[in-house]
């Protein structure tokens, strides 16, 4: 589910904004397959907010797009619900800070 969707958003993400990155960095669903948590990673991260408005919009494209990849292989297609992954906003944050402190060596 996770290749299917990073493959759909590959292709999207051409449409929202030219130059754009989105990732799909993990996908958790219930235990009865019906409800599907995907975290996306956009990059740059200026744009995370227009992405995610954009597929709040569509979900329902998103959702047919999955279906007619997995349709076959799943009973029901989940529902699907969008988190932002800013687990590399923390990294950056962090090694902008490790960088800062390797500057200037008096602090």
């Amino acid at each position: 589910m996770q290749q299917e969707l990073a493959e759909i958003f590959r292709k999207e993400a051409v449409k929202i904004k030219t130059g754009m990155l989105i990732s799909v960095t993990e996908v958790r669903t219930t235990p009865d397959l019906s409800i599907a948590k995907v975290y996306l990673s956009v990059f740059p991260t200026l744009y995370r907010d227009e992405v995610f408005k954009y597929i709040d919009s569509n979900q329902w494209y998103f959702r047919k797009e999955l279906g007619s990849k997995i349709g076959k292989q799943m009973r029901i297609v989940p529902e699907l619900h969008y988190f932002a992954d800013d687990s590399l906003d923390k990294v950056d944050e962090i090694d902008r800070a490790l960088k800062g402190k390797g500057e200037n060596p008096t602090l």
